[in-house]
């Protein structure tokens, strides 16, 4: 996989469920490293022509692939501490072409539940009908911006398990806060569901985003839109509350992933609002129900 100079963007990027294909990409490049923080075997040909010409197209498409590497590396160790703790079901928000099922040593009694979009879900389903996960996996064609839908999935499901952990990976920036907040409380009320995984921008990254792939993703309907001044806080009037928060840079640069300049700066001070204000940081925040 290697970059390519940048051309027309809108002929490659169709969709909001084409940043899967574009997430891939940075899965399938850690995975062929012999240091490798995680090994994502499917992730080469789910990502595909389409997704390498998205990281090629997009600018800065290539530039920050130790932050999506850092935030894989987050969630699965946020996924197995939880796995530790006695979940029960994983509900994958957002799933995209997601292939922990199939890629972590998962409890073979673990029930773990997808919902997406149909084409993506499909697309994927087609793609490892001959691969087995490794616990009992579930794909649900939902979009989940139907709230009357969303919120009779959750009850059922919240109804089917005792501790159920959420991932939205990838999911919560694409949305507006009033979104994020109708959610988050959607999934509040919901049985059962007890911790939350999300990533996070602060308002300062999420300028910097908008200036450059951002304007690409708006032309096809998927523009960069939550970041918080309030950071994690901005959950709790909504029945969460943040448990852990780890940065990307932080974490990435404890593998030696960012260019050295970078790295330098990570060894700073990582001050309590830089989370909330316009300083670039971006992470991953384990959040539980209050």
């Amino acid at each position: 996989m290697t970059e390519a100079q940048p051309a027309g963007t809108q002929s490659v990027v169709r969709n909001i469920s084409d940043t899967a294909r574009w997430a891939a990409v940075f899965r399938a490049r850690e995975t062929q490293r012999p240091d490798a923080l995680f090994r994502d075997p499917y992730a080469e040909r789910l990502a595909g022509k389409r997704g390498i010409e998205i990281a090629n197209t997009i600018p800065d498409g290539n530039k920050h692939a130790w932050a999506w590497v850092a935030r894989t590396y987050l969630f699965d160790q946020f996924i197995v501490r939880e796995l530790q703790q006695g979940v029960d079901m994983v509900v994958n928000l957002a799933a995209g072409l997601d292939a922990r099922p199939y890629r972590m040593a998962l409890p073979g009694t673990l029930q773990w539940v997808e919902v997406d979009l149909p084409e993506i879900l499909t697309f994927k389903e087609e793609d490892l009908a001959r691969e087995r996960p490794a616990c009992t996996l579930e794909r649900i064609r939902l979009d989940l911006s139907d709230v009357s839908a969303r919120r009779t999935l959750f009850a059922q499901l919240g109804s089917r398990a005792s501790k159920i952990l959420l991932l939205a990976e990838g999911l919560l920036i694409y949305l507006s806060a009033e979104e994020v907040g109708a959610l988050a409380a959607d999934l509040a009320a919901a049985a059962h569901f007890q911790r939350w995984i999300i990533d996070l921008t602060s308002p300062g990254l999420l300028r910097m985003m908008q200036r450059t792939t951002g304007k690409q993703l708006s032309q096809v309907g998927a523009p960069f839109r939550f970041a918080p001044p309030e950071g994690p806080g901005f959950f709790k009037p909504h029945g969460w509350e943040p448990v852990e928060i780890q940065g990307l840079l932080k974490t990435a640069a404890r593998f030696k992933r960012p260019p050295f300049g970078l790295r330098l700066l990570s060894h700073l001070p990582e001050r309590k609002d830089a989370v909330y204000g316009n300083r670039p940081w971006g992470g991953v925040c384990l959040l539980k129900r209050l």
